[in-house]
């Protein structure tokens, strides 16, 4: 099996790479550490599977899984996090991944979820499979954060842990005046009037 893993973290590419091989025997790994090197190694080489984290240091995750998607529609892809899985796991199935796997779970079911994607199938754990169900079931009971597109729920986050404009454009590659557009965007949606507001509501809706 070649598996193809990007996270940001050596520490954090050693020890999964600890875990498949003794799950999974022989296996080719390759790294990288940035969104740029993502892309540049899925493109140069033939992968089973990548393993993305969603906070590269030089471009949102979203986007190089939506770029991924794009040039190699069948190439599986894993994402991996710290997020809780109910906030992100339909956003990035949404986006074309194949699983999504919160690290603190990794060591228990990563080997399991590697077989289940590659094999096919699709890997979320239990929070984000009752949140799978219920958009299906009652699919008018979006909150309001569901309902802003990736770029806007990714500035979000950010701006609700405190990060300045400028460094939110700096660490999504696009303009201050984009952020700003989207931040307005973003209140409007949500029907909010300012960022104590904004961080109310992340706060009671586990986004901060």
């Amino acid at each position: 099996m070649r598996i193809l893993i990007a996270d940001d973290h050596e520490v954090v590419r050693q020890g999964l790479k600890e875990i498949l091989t003794r799950h999974l025997g022989r296996v080719e790994f390759a790294e990288a550490r940035t969104a740029g090197e993502t892309i540049e190694s899925a493109r140069a080489g033939t992968w089973d599977i990548v393993l993305l984290d969603l906070n590269l240091p030089d471009r949102s995750g979203l986007d190089v899984l939506k770029q991924l998607k794009a040039f190699c529609p069948r190439l599986p892809i894993l994402v991996l996090s710290v997020n809780p899985e109910d906030v992100y796991a339909l956003r990035v199935l949404k986006a074309g991944a194949s699983g999504y796997l919160n690290k603190e779970s990794a060591s228990e079911e990563l080997a399991g979820a590697v077989k289940k994607v590659v094999a096919g199938g699709t890997h979320v754990g239990p929070a984000a499979a009752e949140k799978l169900a219920a958009s299906v079931r009652y699919p008018s009971k979006s909150l309001p954060h569901e309902l802003l597109s990736d770029r806007e729920f990714e500035i979000l986050r950010p701006l609700v842990a405190g990060k300045s404009v400028k460094e939110i454009a700096a660490d999504l590659s696009i303009s201050v005046k984009t952020v700003s557009t989207h931040h307005m965007r973003i209140l409007h949606k949500m029907d909010l009037h300012n960022d104590a507001e904004l961080v109310r509501y992340a706060l009671e809706h586990r986004l901060a």
